[in-house]
């Protein structure tokens, strides 16, 4: 087996970190205190093609594999968790427009998608439905016109922000096979957003409810067929579960790499903390646990390129490790910072908060669980 990544891979990776780091991990704080991102920032990221990461490049986008797009979401969480999560998020709704839209609502919208003149947020929780996704209830009913929308969506990233909004939501009865996708443009009648959420991680993305009271959209506006919108969902969750695996592998690389040069500089007892063996131990367990989650993720993202029949199992047991591995990883570079890890100028308790919520968001790490679990009892 070949773990080495090519020659084009190294170059995705190079560039997407050095944007990174001139363009986003200079203002990470100042963002997060502002609790929004600056909307100029996206049009730079899509001038690399980030904007359409896996669109088809006969539509536009750059074609990438899920395996070149970990590399993309890791280099930039290693400048910002936060801005890397939502870009995922826009990529997201991209490729599921991309893939289920019908040719004259891609006419229409595609380009300003790719260009990230408009920005996607994805809406499918609810405040009675997280976990449980197709018990949603926000309701599509036909109209002459095309459908009007009544019910609201909870712990959108980039509520009241974003430029459109692809959502899920029931046209027919109750369960999976009654849930429809629409695309909701921003300025709509009869949508709104409740208040900003205040948030432990993440605050640079704004975060809120988003809501429709009789907002009326054209029959134009329903991405693919009436009833498969939860599947439309859940293909993209393999993919999405990828992606936050990677935003918590490049933050926690960070996290290590400052924890290494503090331990260098850092004194006590005579020494440089760094020479302590039983510290030196702590290093060794965090670089080992990394070195394994980096593993575990490119290999799922190489069954769900090739179509692998296990690909979502391998998927979810990669969400659940790698995720879980980032926050222990962070939580231990806190620790050996001693007091100053827990002041905000050293950046290590601000990847504390924002990769706890990888744990829950894009499946939690208990339906991980479940999915890995139901694989094991079918195939035993």
């Amino acid at each position: 087996m070949d773990f080495a990544l090519s020659e084009e891979q190294t170059a995705i990776f190079d560039m997407a970190y050095a944007f990174g780091q001139e363009h986003i991990a200079p203002h990470a704080q100042a963002w997060e205190k502002a609790e929004t991102i600056p909307k100029e920032l996206w049009p730079k990221i899509a001038e690399l093609g980030f904007g359409g990461l896996y669109v088809s490049e006969d539509a536009g986008g750059s074609g990438l594999s899920r395996l070149d797009a970990t590399l993309v979401f890791e280099a930039l969480s290693m400048a910002c968790p936060s801005v890397a999560a939502f870009l995922s998020i826009h990529n997201m709704c991209a490729k599921m427009l991309d893939s289920f839209a019908a040719d004259e609502l891609k006419a229409r919208i595609m380009d300003d998608v790719l260009s990230m003149k408009t920005v996607l947020s994805y809406c499918l929780t609810e405040p009675g439905s997280g976990s449980d996704a197709a018990a949603l209830k926000t309701r599509a009913e036909r109209t002459n016109e095309g459908y009007s929308l009544n019910g609201t969506k909870a712990f959108i990233s980039g509520g009241g922000y974003s430029d459109a909004y692809v959502c899920m939501v029931r046209t027919g009865d109750a369960g999976a096979g009654g849930v429809s996708t629409v695309y909701v443009e921003n300025g709509t009648e009869g949508l709104s957003f409740g208040g900003l959420e205040d948030k432990m991680g993440w605050r640079s993305q704004p975060t809120a409810q988003v809501q429709f009271d009789n907002c009326n959209i054209p029959a134009g506006n329903l991405v693919g067929d009436e009833g498969h919108g939860f599947k439309y969902a859940m293909k993209g969750l393999d993919g999405g579960r990828l992606n936050i695996a990677a935003c918590s592998l490049g933050a926690a690389q960070t996290a290590l790499t400052k924890t290494l040069d503090y331990m260098g500089e850092r004194k006590a007892f005579g020494q440089s903390i760094d020479q302590f063996q039983g510290l030196q131990f702590r290093l060794a367990d965090m670089e080992i646990e990394l070195s394994a989650a980096r593993v575990m993720l490119r290999q799922a993202a190489w069954k769900l390129d090739t179509g692998a029949a296990d690909a979502t199992k391998h998927c979810a047991m990669a969400k659940k490790f790698v995720t879980e591995a980032g926050s222990r990883v962070v939580d231990q570079c806190l620790q050996l910072h001693g007091g100053y890890g827990y002041l905000a100028d050293y950046g290590i308790e601000k990847l504390v908060r924002d990769l706890r919520v990888h744990q829950i968001l894009e499946g939690t790490n208990e339906i991980m669980r479940v999915i890995v679990a139901r694989d094991m009892l079918k195939n035993r």
